[in-house]
């Protein structure tokens, strides 16, 4: 390192790195053979698909990433288009652009559980919108949906859905919101899926979700750092090529068509994804989810030995629990909300970590029954 002082950010976050446990982020990636990329300036500007006359790009290795994760979402890049995002937020962004675009005075439903950036979205796109209630496990309330739908029947609807929720994973129904759809006969509608986490671990569970372009939806949102592992935050968003088409215009200065958010874009974790899909291929991804499948089953079990009543979802990697004493949850890096604090088994978290905070709870639970029993019941 250059100086004490990055040489202390750089040992600061290491640390952290290896002791959190609360949040999707995979912690077994190394890219460090791409270190001389970051010697030189590469920028993605513009469509993927279109040249630019600033031709410091690696828009032909992005166009393989988007190929791979469309066969993966039951589609291809003739139908599907898309691009390598800063993360979830800028793909669930250009999700309700395009269905904005394709419906201007369309309603937006969503749930209570959904990521609160979308609520941001929202306001800077300046669309309508309702929050459906959540059912205790995060999944959205289909009757309080249908309730409110039947007031708005003659109205075009966005449906933005959970594919696994920030807390509890919780994956919206899709055959609910077709039964909706097709009971109020609405006409115009467009379906949006948030798969910030689940979106390259759900192709691969074996009681697989619904949830893709098979299903007809219109646009997914995935992450790239959370199960995939980055150093630097990503995703890709995927859409109807004919959504894309809506929006799409020409700039002169850079020689490219305007189709992204953003106009200059990350050219270097592209490289970082396709590394990982060249390394693991669909197969490879599968043994990833199960192996971090063993990881939550093994935590869940024994927090519940302790008598902690922790559950999953869907035989998920998020292990949901009450909240524990604020020392633990520093320590640990748990994400909480209200009474539930959770664990997320992302690839990276041995059984070993988690041994290592089942004995630190155990000791705290040990010393303080008074506090367990107020916390834990």
């Amino acid at each position: 390192m250059n100086t004490p002082e990055i040489q202390a950010v750089y040992d600061r976050i290491k640390a952290h790195s290896e002791s959190f446990l609360g949040y999707p982020v995979a912690k077994d990636f190394s890219y460090s053979d791409y270190a001389p990329f970051l010697d030189i300036c590469i920028n993605n500007v513009g469509d993927p698909e279109s040249p630019s006359t600033f031709a410091i790009d690696t828009k032909d290795i992005e166009r393989k990433c988007i190929s791979f994760f469309a066969e993966m979402l039951s589609s291809n890049d003739k139908d599907v288009w898309g691009y390598i995002t800063n993360g979830g937020t800028e793909g669930n962004l250009y999700g309700l652009y395009v269905a904005r675009e394709s419906f201007p005075n369309a309603m937006v439903y969503y749930s209570e559980s959904t990521h609160y950036s979308v609520k941001k979205n929202l306001h800077l796109l300046n669309i309508p919108n309702i929050v459906i209630r959540s059912q205790e496990n995060g999944e959205m309330d289909y009757e309080d949906l249908e309730q409110t739908i039947s007031y708005r029947r003659d109205k075009p609807a966005i449906f933005f859905l959970n594919i696994g929720t920030t807390m509890t994973e919780a994956v919206d129904n899709i055959d609910e919101i077709k039964r909706i759809i097709k009971k109020y006969a609405i006409k115009d509608y467009y379906i949006h899926c948030d798969a910030a986490f689940l979106g390259t671990i759900a192709p691969y569970i074996d009681a697989k979700p619904k949830f893709d372009f098979a299903e007809g939806i219109d646009s997914i949102s995935i992450s790239g750092h959370k199960f995939i592992g980055s150093p630097i935050p990503c995703g890709a968003v995927l859409v109807k090529r004919q959504h894309r088409d809506r929006i799409a215009h020409s700039v002169s200065y850079v020689g490219t068509m305007d189709t992204t958010i953003t106009g200059s874009r990350n050219g270097l974790t592209p490289l970082f994804i396709w590394d990982f899909i060249k390394k693991h291929d669909h197969k490879g991804l599968r043994e990833r989810v199960k192996a971090c499948q063993d990881v939550a089953a093994y935590t869940e079990h024994k927090l519940n030995l302790l008598g902690i009543k922790a559950w999953r979802n869907n035989e998920g990697l998020t292990v949901v629990f009450p909240t524990p004493s604020t020392r633990i949850c520093k320590k640990y890096q748990l994400a909480s909300q209200e009474d539930i604090a959770h664990i997320i088994c992302i690839p990276g978290i041995t059984f070993s970590q988690i041994d290592a905070f089942l004995e630190d709870l155990k000791t705290e639970l040990h010393d303080i029954p008074t506090q367990a029993e107020a916390v834990f019941g």
